[in-house]
C-alpha cells in the first residue's frame, strides 16, 4: 500500500511520486525545474544533519533544502 507524506519526511533509497506543492513564492521554481503532478522521483542522500536531501528526478539530480522539500507531497512507492 502506498504512503502519503512530504518529500522532507521520505527515507534514503525510497522512490516516491509527486502529488501536489504547497502554494509558496517558490511553488512556481519547483515546477520549472520539473516537479510537476506525477513526476518520479528517488531519495539519493542527505547531509550529515538532515539538509539539504538530494534526489533524482526523471534522471538528475537535484538537492533540495529541507524547507522546500516539505511544500512538495509524495506517495511512497513499497518496497
Amino acid at each position: 500500500m502506498a504512503e502519503q507524506m512530504k518529500l522532507g519526511a521520505v527515507k534514503i533509497g525510497k522512490k516516491a511520486i509527486v502529488q501536489s506543492i504547497e502554494s509558496d513564492g517558490l511553488r512556481s521554481k519547483l515546477l520549472e525545474l520539473g516537479l510537476t503532478t506525477g513526476s518520479n522521483i528517488h531519495v539519493l542522500y542527505c547531509a550529515p544533519f538532515g539538509d539539504p536531501i538530494a534526489i533524482d528526478l526523471e534522471g538528475f539530480t537535484l538537492s533540495l533544502r529541507k524547507s522546500e522539500a516539505n511544500l512538495i507531497h509524495v506517495t511512497v512507492q513499497p518496497d
